[in-house]
């Protein structure tokens, strides 16, 4: 459940800041979702800081699925 500690925002930095392409969204069910491209150093230190979260956040866990590399994105966005 994601309510008001800005973790989509945290995610989208930090995908910025190690130059990864993809999203990250908010499902019905409350949980969040990301999807992203990228050197597999800088995708494993994302998921290290998604694990973490934002300050006023607490993650519970993580499910990974690890998928072969298309290119589909240009850039990193917060979708709906």
């Amino acid at each position: 459940m994601v309510q008001g500690v800005g973790y989509r925002y945290f995610a989208l930095f930090e995908a910025q800041r190690l130059s990864l392409h993809g999203y990250i969204r908010n499902n019905p069910d409350g949980t969040v979702e990301s999807f992203v491209e990228g050197a597999k150093n800088d995708i494993l230190e994302y998921l290290a800081a998604l694990e973490r979260g934002p300050i006023l956040s607490h993650v519970r866990g993580t499910d990974i699925e690890w998928q072969k590399f298309e290119d589909k994105f240009s850039d990193f966005r917060i979708t709906r």
